[in-house]
């Protein structure tokens, strides 16, 4: 179904050089951003926050939908299944700019294991009276997991890869980026919320942060992105190490300690 979409929310942000030096710093790299260079690809993550009063927040240190763009779709989990994002020019560190973000599209389906909801969000980013940023991001929403149901298995990653790195988390990493995209929600850091209420083994590796790490690797590879998409497949505990992996077609994904198959993307 199709709700009636709320108004767009429009907000600003000075893009201080700062926040993007911290997330740098948190990724283990050198902070090479300055006022007025290029912000990397997906760095915009860390702007444009948006906080609510406790009291809009949910069980989950979300914002609680029906407050705010997304509705009440009567489903408690969240998840980020993916996104698309065009990138028409670069970001500015330091050069104040402007989001918009509409509700594209709200559907209720029945799934395997019970109803979900998905929502997508276009945001638009402009700086300098310039688009320099669309991006399309789809969310998940479901029911709790039923105790002692089985878990879905996970597919199976590639192993043609031309090329891979290897990502180590930990539950250190997972604050400072859920504080930097300012992300309450507890599945990355509250490892009892996570584990009895959510159904997961520890800590979730959040799926931006898979994404951020990919984007990197393509830009390093092609010299800058002009797309990327991604979806998540499977999550990632906090304790797991990644293989992130380029195929010289633009083809990305990360595989998991186990071989399972966390995220694909592709990249041009």
């Amino acid at each position: 179904m199709q709700n009636d979409a709320p108004k767009p929310l429009r907000q600003t942000d000075a893009m201080d050089p700062a926040r993007a030096a911290a997330l740098h710093v948190s990724l283990g790299q050198p902070a090479t951003v300055t006022t007025g260079t290029p912000l990397p690809p997906f760095f915009h993550q860390i702007y444009f926050w948006h906080p609510e009063p406790a009291t809009n927040l949910g069980r989950d240190g979300h914002p609680a939908t029906g407050t705010g763009l997304i509705p009440d779709l009567g489903l408690p989990r969240r998840m980020w299944a993916g996104g698309r994002l065009h990138f028409a020019a670069p970001l500015l560190a330091g050069v104040p700019a402007i989001k918009t973000t509409t509700v594209e599209s709200t559907t209720r389906k029945a799934g395997r294991s019970g109803p979900l909801g998905f929502v997508t969000l276009r945001h638009e980013i402009t700086q300098n009276e310039t688009l320099c940023l669309t991006e399309w991001q789809d969310l998940v929403y479901r029911e709790d997991p039923t105790p002692g149901a089985p878990t879905p298995t996970p597919p199976q990653a590639p192993t043609d890869e031309d090329l891979s790195e290897t990502a180590h988390f930990d539950s250190t990493l997972l604050f400072r980026y859920s504080a930097l995209t300012f992300n309450g929600h507890r599945i990355h850091y509250d490892l009892d919320y996570a584990r009895t209420i959510e159904g997961y083994a520890g800590l979730v590796t959040h799926g931006p942060l898979l994404a951020q790490l990919l984007m990197l690797q393509a830009q390093r590879q092609l010299g800058s992105l002009t797309t990327f998409s991604f979806r998540a497949t499977a999550p990632l505990m906090h304790t797991e190490p990644a293989t992130l992996c380029w195929r010289n077609d633009g083809q990305m994904w990360v595989r998991g300690p186990d071989g399972r198959q966390n995220m694909t993307a592709t990249a041009s």
